[in-house]
């Protein structure tokens, strides 16, 4: 007989992140009933862990990892897999005045190489006192390992087995690190972003209080990796600080099986749940009429979007899909965020949906001013409202000699507020690059003010910049998906300097074609609708499937997708100038 999965009710009073600390946070849970619960891609329960086990278990280990002889504020790197095992080690440096750090899973089949490579990498930046994973990928851990022998390599299960300390455990203060969490790598090599408790906690109070409006009898369902910013502070601390029950699926079954998370959603009637835009495609594609029927989502009442840059179409396009199964447009809670903020910046208003502005394309691409235009589609852009930054905090945007531009001018996206990172780690240069004079954040995002939010229009360094004209890259890949035989995800755009001088727009593009004259035809439809659109001449590079590079989150890199461009043409890969995806 199948275990139940801990409930929605609790029999504590709800208290919305008002700790000092993760470990307080999970002192208070513990005495409820909820927790969190893992689910297998077919929808089988694997294992509960309520909180009051949580609490148990990593005490345990707590004192364990203690008997080790480590040192308060000392690093343990564990793989985060979505399951019980990552959970524990997460709060038993809690418990320890240990600091977690989470290293990624491979979403790629047959990647071995370069994730050991990766592993290698953030493992040499982050230089924890120990490394850890599950049996299953403990593997690529020893192999990853070998290149910093000094540091030991344990599985789960060996650490739970150590001899326990009999020092008093003391955990981590207001004012230690919480953890520390590696951006994706879209921009640049990942870098380690601190984040102290004081931090986190801010941030949390914020998204469970203003950007959710947390209610007692609420339940999460994710299938967000816990690597990821989202995924970690989102539905691994979010749930815990509200006291909330959680169902997760890992994120390579939700990647085969898009549609195991709506009917996660459904049988366990999960009110809040979150996904970028892509998820929702995944799923839209892969609906058919009898899976509708089987389905309820009257109870889903925030489908929080974000991590990409929004189109409004599809999700409208998931909405029809889902309107016979219950679901409400109106649920959809598009906001912006990033690692660098601990999680979250600012979150629309709670049930109205998907709001947007039509802007003209030709204004934003000439002088960065955002005016509302009626035009046609081709001459204008849509951009989605992403709601007003979360109390305490604050954001201006700034043009590029530091002036804040008001309203209605797109520019970089400054933010200033307590849910900000310390550093990153053991990296002053580059944390020097992105704090400016009273601590405010570069974010490395472009967008614009309006007295009703913040709207996002792109990466500073995504832009392209040709005969003075800007061009958003996601533009040139919507124009290319927009092609039967183009799939969402299947189109990277940048630009990179031609040997002979001058930029040049390029889109790599994934293409299951085999016919030589469909794919010259292709190629050339594209490149007529670029030019019709933009008045741009751009290269079309056709790839075989499974081609273009992806980050730690599952997100297409530009950066990396034009280095193998620039490598397959034979060019110098100091001429790469631009390009990059979102963090």
């Amino acid at each position: 007989m199948e275990n139940a999965p801990t409930p929605s009710r609790n029999s504590i009073p709800t208290r919305l992140a008002d700790f000092a600390t993760l470990a307080e946070a999970l002192d208070y849970a513990a005495e409820g009933e909820t927790g969190c619960n893992f689910y297998d891609a077919r929808g089988r329960l694997v294992e509960t862990l309520p909180y009051s086990e949580l609490r148990e278990r990593a005490l345990a280990l707590a004192r364990g990892l203690m008997g080790l002889g480590l040192s308060r504020g000392d690093r343990v790197a564990a793989i985060a897999e979505t399951d019980v095992e990552f959970t524990v080690v997460f709060f038993a440096c809690q418990y320890a005045g240990l600091v977690p750090v989470a290293l990624p899973i491979s979403l790629n089949v047959g990647g071995r190489g370069a994730y050991v490579e990766q592993l290698c990498g953030l493992v040499s930046a982050a230089r924890p006192t120990l490394v850890t994973a599950s049996d299953a990928l403990l593997p690529f851990l020893e192999e990853a390992a070998q290149s910093t022998p000094w540091i030991p390599v344990y599985s789960i299960d060996d650490l739970e087995a150590l001899e326990p300390s009999d020092e008093p455990l003391i955990p981590s203060g207001i004012d230690d690190v919480a953890y520390l969490q590696f951006t994706s790598g879209s921009t640049s090599f990942p870098r380690g972003v601190v984040v102290r408790q004081h931090a986190v906690m801010s941030n949390l109070r914020g998204i469970v209080r203003t950007g959710l409006e947390v209610r007692g009898g609420d339940r999460c369902a994710s299938w967000l990796p816990f690597y990821h910013d989202m995924g970690l502070v989102g539905f691994l601390l979010g749930p815990l600080v509200s006291q909330v029950s959680v169902d997760y699926l890992k994120t390579r079954d939700f990647a085969v099986r898009p549609l195991s998370w709506l009917r996660l959603i459904s049988r366990n009637r999960a009110t809040i749940a979150f996904g970028p835009p892509i998820s929702y495609q995944l799923c839209a594609r892969k609906l058919r009429r009898d899976s509708v029927e089987e389905l309820d989502l009257s109870r889903w009442r925030i489908a929080g979007v974000g991590a990409e840059m929004i189109r409004r179409d599809v999700l409208e396009e998931f909405a029809r899909a889902l309107a016979p199964a219950g679901f409400d447009p109106g649920a959809f809670l598009p906001c912006y965020g990033l690692a660098e903020a601990s999680l979250a910046v600012s979150f629309s208003t709670l049930g109205s949906g998907v709001r947007y502005e039509s802007i003209s394309a030709e204004a934003l691409a000439l002088s960065g001013d955002a005016v509302l235009s009626e035009g046609r589609p081709d001459e204008t852009t849509e951009v989605v409202n992403c709601g007003h930054v979360l109390p305490g905090h604050e954001v201006q945007i700034r043009g590029r000699d530091g002036t804040d531009l008001g309203l209605r001018r797109t520019g970089r996206v400054m933010l200033r507020g307590p849910s900000l990172m310390e550093a990153y780690f053991e990296d002053p240069v580059a944390t020097e690059t992105v704090f400016s004079d009273e601590h405010w954040l570069d974010t490395g995002d472009l967008g614009y003010l309006t007295p009703e939010g913040l709207f996002i229009t792109g990466r500073t360094k995504d832009l392209i910049i040709i005969n003075g004209r800007n061009i958003w890259p996601q533009d040139l890949e919507y124009l290319a998906e927009r092609e039967d035989a183009v799939r969402a995800g299947d189109a990277s755009a940048f630009s990179v300097l031609r040997p002979e001088g001058g930029e040049q727009a390029v889109l790599v593009i994934q293409c299951r074609m085999s016919s030589d004259e469909e794919r010259v035809e292709l190629v050339s439809r594209i490149q007529r609708s670029v030019y019709s659109q933009f008045g741009l001449r751009c290269e079309v590079d056709l790839v075989a499937p499974g081609t273009l590079p992806k980050t730690s989150s599952g997100k297409l890199s530009r950066a990396d997708a034009k280095r193998g461009y620039l490598d397959r043409m034979g060019w110098d890969g100091l001429q790469v100038t631009s390009g990059a995806t979102t963090a």
